[in-house]
Parts: structure tokens; sequence; C-alpha cells
């Protein structure tokens, strides 16, 4: 005689935001087998997700009766005043999994936030721009309490390749800053080399190739900087929010008690490019502005 198991039924999803890279989650998310309903605040960034999910109105209807909640907004300001808007519509035991860079003030701001409402908080920023959402590859960096790990497991299988837990909430936008702050160094490092080339007479190209496949090279180097010289910025990292990571850091540096160096002047960099009208392109977009 075989003993009988209650299978755990699968999560019902509430998706918010479905942007650059909130649309690609959302459709992975689907596509493993989950219920999931879509919000955008304009819709028509949403509409075409309907093929797999049920695209809502409101916030509140696409939360109404949704096990885990995925946002993927803006910014702090953005995430806040659509949460606190959904207000008690969250259901008893729900998961609100926060995927946005809001900084570490912004993690406990949110924090205070979920409280309010009396949602289980989960801190998770990811690593990865448009296409590994789209291809269900992120890398999570999940901060919160150990007994939501199992909720938002199917989530996670669904949009990503690698799931770290990293501590309580919170420490999930401390190490995607550490990880930003790289990202931001290397675009712009590309861009200022690729700079020099060209103001000294040589084509910018060359400092591409004298790099590539040793060790002074990266995947990114090679992708920015063509995209640099090809001019081709369709945004997979929009450079507006590059800006808003690059203050980030330094607030959070601040807050630490470190002076970084090469920060304020990347944030310079990108500031300028975004006063240019840039800010909807890629991140690669700075070099429009050296």
């Amino acid at each position: 005689m075989t003993e009988s198991t209650t299978a755990t039924p699968a999560p019902v999803v509430a998706v918010l935001g479905t942007g650059i890279m909130g649309a690609g989650m959302a459709r992975n998310i689907a596509g493993a087998g989950l219920e999931v309903r879509v919000w955008n605040r304009s819709r028509e960034k949403a509409e075409p997700l309907a093929d797999v999910a049920t695209v809502a109105e409101s916030a509140a209807e696409a939360v109404a009766g949704a096990d885990v909640v995925v946002s993927m907004l803006f910014d702090l300001e953005a995430t806040a005043t659509v949460v606190r808007g959904i207000g008690d519509g969250f259901v008893d035991g729900a998961v609100w999994v926060q995927c946005s860079t809001v900084g570490v003030e912004g993690a406990a701001a949110l924090a205070e936030v979920a409280s309010e409402v009396g949602v289980t908080y989960v801190d998770a920023p990811v690593l990865g721009t448009r296409k590994p959402a789209e291809d269900g590859t992120l890398v999570m960096l999940a901060s919160g309490p150990d007994e939501a790990r199992d909720a938002v497991a199917p989530v996670f299988d669904a949009i990503s390749s690698r799931v770290m837990w990293v501590g309580p909430a919170g420490d999930g936008q401390k190490v995607k800053l550490t990880a930003n702050a790289w990202v931001l160094t290397v675009v712009e490092g590309i861009a200022e080399s690729l700079t020099l080339a060209r103001d000294l007479g040589v084509d910018p190209a060359l400092f591409l190739e004298a790099v590539s496949g040793g060790a002074m090279d990266a995947p990114y180097v090679q992708l920015k900087g063509k995209a640099m010289l090809a001019e081709q910025h369709a945004p997979s990292f929009a450079l507006s929010g590059g800006l808003k990571d690059a203050g980030l850091i330094l607030e959070a540096a601040h807050g630490a008690g470190l002076d970084l160096g090469l920060m304020p002047a990347i944030r310079e960099h990108l500031a300028r490019a975004v006063d240019a009208g840039h800010g909807d392109l890629d991140l690669s977009a700075t070099y429009l502005e050296h």
C-alpha cells in the first residue's frame, strides 16, 4: 500500500510592472504553468501579455487572490505608491517579491510599507537585463525570511538560472549595488577608452580588437563597445536607470562612511547624457556625450 501525498498547489502570481524586465519575467512565469495576472501603469505595455496572462485594470485587481506578487517598477516612489494603493488587497499569507533596485534606505522603507499592508516581504533585485529576463536566466539576489522560500521557489525557478539567498530583507539591495557599481564602471570605462582612441586619431574599434580574447576582455566589453560604435542603443538597461542606480550607490556609500572615487564622475557623465535626452536609450548611450 502506497502512502498518498498531497501536492502543494501552484501559486497564483501577480506581476506589477511589465516594462523591459517585467514583461519577460511574466511570460516565463506563465510558461512554467502558473496562473499570472499582470498590471502596468501604461496598459499598452501589458497588453502584449494577454495571450498568456490576465491583464488587470488596476494593481489591486491583479493582486486579488494572488499568492505571490512580483513588482518590477522604476524606483522607490513608484513601488511604495503602488503597494500602498493596494492596501488590504493582499490575501492572507501572500508574499511580495520586490525586484527593483531601490537602494539600502529604499529597501528599509519598503519593509515598512510591507508591514503596513500586511504582506511578507522578500527583497530580490536581479542581475540581468532584457535578454536574460526574456530567457529566464536572471540571477536572483534574494533576501528575506526563510519561511518565504518555498512559496517563491516556483516563481524563481521560472525566471532565473541561479538564486542567491544573501540574508535578511534588504541585503539583496546591498549586493545589487556592488554589482551595479561594477557595471557602471565597466560601461564608462569602455566609453572613455573608445573616446581616447578616437581623439588620439586612431580607429576606436582597435581598442576592442586589442583586448579581445585576453585577460582584459569580457563579453560585456565587446557587447557594449560594439553597440557604442554602431550607435545601436535599443534599451536593455536604460540610461535613466543607470543614473538612478549611481545615485543609490553613492547614497549607500555615504551611509557606510565610504568616499568612493570613481562613482561621482560616472554619475556626472550619466547625468549629462540623460540631460541631453538619451535617458530612454540603453546605458551604452553614455558614449554619445563623451
